[in-house]
C-alpha cells in the first residue's frame, strides 16, 4: 500500500517537468500550458463523487487495482499523443491518468485508515503520506532526467530537434509509469489483501447518498478542513519563492530561492514520518489543533520581521501541515462504517481548494501592494488568508471532529 502511495505522489509531480517542456516543444503561451494542469487537477473536482460511487460497488481493494489500471491506461495514452506531436491528445491523456489517482485516493486513503486499530489510524496514514511525500520529493528529478537525458544530447542539441523528436522523449518516462502501475495492479490481485466489506456499502441493507454522509457535522466539516488545508498547503508553497527572494526577506536569485521550496515540502515529509510516530499514541485531536496554532504564530513572526527569522518561520510552516490532511482525513471518517466510502470521495473533492485559495491571496497581495510603498509588506500582509485558513483547522481539531448523530457518539 505504501508502494501505491508512492507512485501516486511521483506521478502528481511529472507536470512540474512535463509542462515547461510542451511548452518550449508546442511554443505554447503560459496560459494555455496551464491546460495540462487544468487537465490532470480538474479531474479531482468532476470524477471524485464518481469514484466513490465505484468503490462503493466493488470494495477498496478491488477500487484500487481499478484506479491503477485506469491510470496505466493514461500514462499509455501519452505515447500516441508523443507519437503524434498533439498537445491537444495530452489533455485527454493526462485526464484519465488523474483520473485513476482519484480512485486510487478514493479507495487507498480509507482503506490504510481501516486497516489495524481505530487508534492507530492517523498514525498508519501519516506514515503512507510520508512515503507520498517522497514521491512528489524524488518524481520530478526522475522526470528530469528521463526526458532531458533520454537522446544523450545537450541541450543546444536537443532544441535544435524538430518538435516530433523532442516531444517524444517524453515516452521513457510514462512507458516506464504504465509498466509499475501494471504491475501494482496485479499486486493488488494476486496478494490477499483484506476486503474489509464491513466498511462498504455491500456490507449495508440500503445504500447512503452523500446528502445523508454530510449531515453528519464531523464530515461535512471534515470536507471543508480538507478544502482550507490543501488550499493553505498549496498557497504558501506558490509564494514560497517569490517572497523568500524578495530584497529585505533573503535577498536571492529565484533560481537560488526554489532551494527552500524543496525545504518545506522536504520538513513536510520528515513531519509526517514523526507524525505517525507521534500519533501511536497521541490524542489526534489535540495534536491537529496544536499543529495548527503553530502555523498561525510562525506566519504572524514572518509578517512582522525580515531577513533570515521572516525567511526560516515561512518555510517551517511544512514541518507542521505534515500531519493535518492525513489527520483530518482519518477524524472525518471516523466510525463511518458502510458510508466510508462516499465521505472519502467527498474529502478527496474537497482538494479542489488548491485552486481556490492562492488566487484569493494573490488577489489580496495585488490589492495590499496597490496601497502600500513595499511589495514585501503586501506579500506579508496577504498572509492573513492563510492564517484564516488555519484557524479553522485548529477549530476543526478541537470541536469541528467531535463525533455526532453515530451510534449516539461524542468525541
Amino acid at each position: 500500500m505504501t508502494a501505491i502511495f508512492f507512485m501516486w505522489g511521483f506521478i502528481t509531480e511529472l507536470n512540474g517537468v512535463l509542462i515547461p517542456h510542451l511548452q518550449s516543444v508546442f511554443e505554447l503561451t503560459h496560459a494555455r500550458s496551464m491546460l495540462l494542469d487544468s487537465a490532470f487537477f480538474g479531474a479531482y473536482f468532476v470524477m471524485a463523487l464518481p469514484a466513490g460511487r465505484l468503490v462503493a460497488k466493488v470494495g477498496y481493494k478491488h477500487g484500487i487495482m481499478i484506479g491503477l489500471l485506469i491510470a496505466g491506461a493514461g500514462a499509455m495514452l501519452v505515447l500516441p499523443a508523443a507519437q503524434m506531436a498533439s498537445f491537444n491528445l495530452f489533455l485527454p491523456a493526462l485526464f484519465i491518468l488523474a483520473t485513476g489517482v482519484v480512485v486510487l485516493q478514493v479507495a487507498a486513503n480509507p482503506y490504510v485508515s481501516l486497516l489495524g486499530a481505530p487508534q492507530r489510524a492517523a498514525s498508519r496514514l501519516n506514515f503512507a503520506q510520508a512515503v507520498n511525500s517522497l514521491g512528489h520529493t524524488i518524481g520530478p528529478y526522475v522526470a528530469g532526467i528521463l526526458i532531458f537525458s533520454a537522446t544523450l544530447l545537450s541541450a543546444e542539441q536537443l532544441a535544435s530537434l524538430p518538435a516530433e523528436q523532442r516531444v517524444q522523449t517524453v515516452q521513457p518516462l510514462y512507458i516506464g509509469v504504465a509498466a509499475t502501475l501494471l504491475a501494482l495492479a496485479a499486486a493488488v490481485y494476486f496478494f490477499r489483501l483484506p476486503a474489509l466489506f464491513e466498511a462498504t456499502e455491500q456490507a449495508d441493507s440500503r445504500p447512503h447518498g452523500f446528502g445523508e454522509v454530510l449531515r453528519l457535522p464531523h464530515v461535512r466539516w471534515g470536507v471543508l478542513a480538507i478544502f482550507f488545508y490543501v488550499g493553505v498547503e498549496v498557497t504558501v508553497a506558490h509564494f514560497m519563492v517569490t517572497y523568500v527572494s524578495r530584497p529585505d526577506i533573503g535577498a536571492m536569485s529565484g533560481r537560488d530561492a526554489s532551494l527552500y521550496l524543496s525545504y518545506y515540502h522536504g520538513a513536510a515529509m520528515i513531519g509526517r514520518f514523526a507524525g505517525a510516530a507521534l500519533l501511536m499514541r497521541a490524542n489526534p485531536r489535540q495534536v491537529l489543533p496544536m499543529a495548527a496554532a503553530i502555523n498561525i504564530v510562525l506566519l504572524l513572526v514572518t509578517m512582522n520581521t525580515l531577513g533570515d527569522v521572516a525567511l526560516w518561520s515561512v518555510v517551517a510552516v511544512g514541518l507542521f501541515n505534515s500531519i493535518m490532511f492525513p489527520t483530518v482525513f482519518t477524524l472525518a471518517i471516523e466510525r463511518l462504517g458502510p458510508m466510508t466510502e462516499k465521505a472519502s470521495s467527498l474529502l478527496v473533492m474537497a482538494i479542489v481548494g488548491g485552486a481556490v485559495i492562492p488566487p484569493l491571496q494573490g488577489l489580496f497581495v495585488d490589492i495590499f501592494n496597490a496601497h502600500t510603498a513595499s511589495e514585501t509588506r503586501a506579500l506579508q500582509y496577504a498572509f492573513f488568508v492563510s492564517i484564516l485558513c488555519y484557524a479553522y483547522i485548529l477549530w476543526y481539531g478541537w470541536r469541528g471532529s467531535r463525533l455526532g448523530g453515530i451510534n449516539g457518539g461524542q468525541g
